[in-house]
C-alpha cells in the first residue's frame, strides 16, 4: 500500500481526461490513472469525427438547432451554445497537436452525418478517434508535469469518510485504485480530482463500447454522494456489424451520410421511407435504431442490410478505408454488396450532473466526457458531438481548477485500504455468471423499446443480485472483474430507476405504456 500525492488526479486517459491533464500541466503536477491500457477507452473507437461549424454556409445557430432537435428538447440551451461556440477553437488546438485531419486542398474536409443539416464533421478518414487519442497521448507523454499510470482499476473516490479524522462533508481527495499487476490497493491523493472514466455501455449484451465501459465513474460518484441525471437516455447505434465471430464492430453513421441505404435483407425494400419519409437514413439515431429494431422483430430477422455499393467503389474505399479493410477480411465487399447490421448500445447520454465549469455536486470533484450529464445531449446525442464535449469540458475543468487553486487545501491523513478481513475467492464463476445475467436482462428488458412491466422485472433482478454481489465484495479480495461487476450493477440500477421515473416517451426513452411526449421537458435527476 502506498500513498501517492499529485496536485491533480485525472481518472481516465481518453479525450476528456487527457485534454484536462494537458491544460492543467502548464501549471500543476498531474497524475492520470487508466484501467487497463492507456488506449483502452472509447476515444480510440470513435470512427465518425468531430462536429464543428467551419463552413461559411453554416452557422452556430444551425448546429445548436440540430443538437436541440436530436436531443428532443431535453438539452440545456446554455450548455449547447457553450460547447458549439468553442468547437472551432478545439479543432485548432487538435491541429496544433498534429491530428492529421482530412483536407480539401487548404480547407478541412467536412462530411455529414445523421441529424446534421450541414456538412460539419471534421474527420481523419473513418478512424478519427484513434488519431485524436494518439496525438493526445504523444503530447501527454512528452509533458514532464504529467505522470500516466495504466493498469489501475479505481475502486472508490476518497472522501472525508476515509480520513483518519472522520468528516461527512463529501469533499473528494482522490481515489483508491487496484494495481492490476501487483494486486495491491493504492490511495492516490490530490487537491483536485477530474473524473473522465467513460460510459456504462457494457451494461448491455450488444454494445459498441470497449470492454472497460462498465460505468465506473458514474457508480463511484453516486456512492460518494453526487447526483446523476437522465440515465435512461441510453443511445443505441443503428448499425453495428452483424457477425458471430467479430462482436462490437461499428459501421459509422457517415456510411449513411454519404448515401448508404437501409434495406430489408429478403425483399430489398428501402424501409426508412416507412418511418421518416423526409429524412430517410439521415434521421437521428433513435429513429433509425427503432426502425431497424421494428423490422427485425416484425419479420423475425437476424439483421438488416446497409448498402452503399451504388456509389463508385473508389469513393467508398477512399472514404471508409478502415471499414472496407475490416469487412474484406470477413469476406464482405461493401463496394459490391450490402453489409449486415443490427443496433447496439453505443453511448451513455446521462451521467454525473455537471455545470458549465465541469463541477459536480462534490467539492474537489470535476467531471468531463461520457460519464457526465452536462446538458449537451438531452434525450439523444447528435452524431459527433461527443468528442467535442470531451475537449470543451476537459478544458473547462482545468480552467476552473486553476482559477480556484488557492481555495483547495491539501488532503488530510487518509486511512489505508483494509484488506485484513477478506480472502481470495475460489468462485470466480459467480462474477462471470452475474455479469452475463445483467447484460442479458438489460438488453431484453431495458433496450430500444421498453414497457413498465419489463423495467420492473429488471429492477427485481437487480435487487436480488445486489445482495449477492455486496456479500461477495465484502468477503473476497478485490479484482478488476469484481470492481467492474459492482459498478455495472450500480449503473444498471440507475438506468432502470431513471426509466421507471419517466412517464413519457422522449428521444432514446421509448416506452409503450407512455407513447406520447410531455409538453415540458424535464430531467430525471436521482439523488443519493
Amino acid at each position: 500500500m502506498n500513498d501517492v500525492q499529485h496536485d491533480v488526479l485525472v481518472i481516465g486517459s481518453g479525450a476528456a481526461g487527457l485534454t484536462a491533464a494537458l491544460a492543467l500541466a502548464e501549471h500543476k503536477k498531474v497524475l492520470v490513472l487508466a484501467k487497463g491500457s492507456l488506449t483502452g477507452g472509447s476515444t480510440a473507437w470513435a470512427q465518425g469525427g468531430i462536429a464543428a461549424v467551419l463552413d461559411a454556409g453554416d452557422t452556430f445557430d444551425n448546429h445548436v438547432r440540430d443538437t436541440m432537435v436530436a436531443g428532443a428538447g431535453l438539452n440545456r440551451l446554455e450548455t449547447v451554445e457553450f460547447v458549439i461556440e468553442q468547437a472551432p477553437q478545439s479543432i485548432d488546438r487538435l491541429c496544433e497537436l498534429g491530428v492529421p485531419f482530412n483536407r480539401d486542398e487548404d480547407a478541412l474536409h467536412l462530411t455529414r452525418e445523421g441529424g446534421h443539416s450541414h456538412r460539419r464533421i471534421v474527420h481523419v478518414d473513418d478512424a478519427t478517434g484513434w488519431a485524436v487519442q494518439e496525438a493526445l497521448l504523444n503530447a501527454a507523454n512528452a509533458n514532464p508535469n504529467i505522470t500516466m499510470l495504466p493498469g489501475r482499476s479505481c475502486i472508490d473516490l476518497i472522501t472525508g469518510r476515509n480520513a483518519e479524522k472522520y468528516s461527512g462533508d463529501g469533499r473528494i481527495w482522490g481515489a483508491y485504485a487496484l494495481n492490476e499487476e501487483t494486486g495491491q490497493v493504492e490511495s492516490h491523493l490530490a487537491r483536485a480530482t477530474v473524473l473522465a472514466a467513460g460510459g456504462a455501455g457494457r451494461c448491455y449484451l450488444f454494445s459498441t463500447a470497449p470492454r472497460g465501459a462498465t460505468g465506473d465513474g458514474i457508480a463511484m460518484a453516486w456512492r460518494a454522494g453526487a447526483r446523476v441525471s437522465n440515465m435512461e437516455m441510453m443511445q443505441f447505434h443503428p448499425t453495428c456489424l452483424y457477425n458471430l465471430e467479430v462482436k462490437n464492430f461499428l459501421i459509422t453513421e457517415a456510411v449513411r451520410g454519404e448515401g448508404g441505404h437501409l434495406l430489408h435483407p429478403e425483399t430489398g425494400h428501402r424501409f426508412m421511407a416507412d418511418y421518416d419519409a423526409e429524412r430517410m437514413e439521415l434521421a437521428p439515431r433513435d429513429v433509425v435504431a427503432r426502425a431497424i429494431d421494428d423490422q427485425i422483430k416484425r419479420f423475425g430477422l437476424d439483421y438488416v442490410h446497409l448498402d452503399i455499393s451504388h456509389q463508385p467503389s473508389e469513393f467508398v474505399r477512399e472514404h471508409f478505408p478502415t471499414i472496407y479493410d475490416k469487412l474484406i477480411g470477413l469476406g464482405i465487399d461493401m463496394t459490391k454488396g450490402p453489409i449486415p447490421v443490427v443496433p447496439a448500445q453505443h453511448y451513455t447520454c446521462g451521467g454525473v450532473l455537471v455545470g458549465l465549469d465541469a463541477r459536480t455536486d462534490l467539492p474537489g470533484l470535476w467531471a468531463a466526457g461520457e460519464c457526465t450529464e452536462s446538458g449537451l445531449h438531452g434525450a439523444n446525442r447528435l452524431a459527433s458531438n461527443s468528442l467535442l464535449e470531451c475537449f470543451v469540458f476537459g478544458e473547462a475543468a482545468a480552467r476552473d481548477i486553476l482559477a480556484h487553486w488557492d481555495e483547495l487545501s491539501d488532503p488530510p491523513a487518509i486511512r489505508e485500504w483494509d484488506a485484513t478481513r477478506v480472502s481470495d475467492s475460489d468462485e470466480q464463476v459467480v462474477i462471470k455468471q452475474n455479469w452475463t445475467e445483467i447484460r442479458r436482462f438489460m438488453w431484453n428488458y431495458v433496450g430500444i423499446v421498453r414497457t413498465t412491466k419489463r423495467l420492473e422485472r429488471a429492477a427485481n433482478r437487480i435487487r436480488l443480485l445486489q445482495e449477492e454481489v455486496e456479500d461477495y465484495y465484502g468477503s473476497f479480495v478485490v479484482t478488476t472483474d469484481l470492481i467492474e461487476l459492482r459498478n455495472l450493477l450500480q449503473a444498471a440500477e440507475l438506468i432502470v430507476k431513471s426509466a421507471l421515473d419517466r412517464h413519457e416517451s422522449r428521444g432514446l426513452h421509448y416506452i409503450l405504456d407512455y407513447p406520447t411526449t410531455d409538453e415540458i421537458a424535464r430531467d430525471t435527476v436521482l439523488v443519493p
